[in-house]
């Protein structure tokens, strides 16, 4: 009788304060990737994955919409870090079409690394910036634009 090969824990990162930038919308949306990214598992992807992504198209350009309207200067080279995510996310779900435990491991902790060091480099300057430019006078929150799908919006059809 053979063993069977113990399943790995999940790879989960939780939303804490210290990944705060201190722009209340931008918090608040990444916040909630974080729990989008935690509910990824083998039965559920199809439909959490599309949420993930349609979620993440919705919150880089509400992020990328108040960066313009602020007048922060590094915007288009964080549109750059945004383009080369989604790059990097269309090559790894285009890689195949079998969603497995280690897959879905694979993609979190991608997600989740990516999502720290980007918050705690890139999207922490632009809280600061925002922070010493606008105070209390900063532009106000965005709305997302109509609904369209992740993919046209990527592509800039939406």
């Amino acid at each position: 009788m053979t063993e069977a090969t113990p399943r790995k824990a999940p790879f989960v990162v939780e939303w804490r304060d210290g990944f705060k930038i201190n722009v209340p919308q931008v918090d608040s949306e990444h916040q909630h990737l974080f729990a989008l990214v935690k509910q990824l598992d083998v039965t559920t992807v199809d439909s959490t994955l599309d949420e993930l992504l349609e979620y993440v198209v919705t919150h880089f350009s509400n992020e990328q919409q108040l960066m313009e309207d602020s007048g922060y200067p590094d915007f288009p080279a964080h549109l750059k870090l945004h383009e080369e995510f989604s790059a990097t996310v269309a090559d790894f779900l285009s890689a195949s079409d079998t969603w497995d435990d280690e897959r879905i491991q694979d993609l979190r902790r991608f997600l989740n690394k990516w999502l720290i060091g980007h918050i705690m480099t890139h999207d922490l300057r632009f809280g600061n910036w925002h922070r010493e430019h606008h105070g209390a006078h900063a532009p106000e929150p965005v709305k997302a634009r109509k609904k369209v799908g992740w993919f046209d919006r990527l592509l800039g059809r939406g």
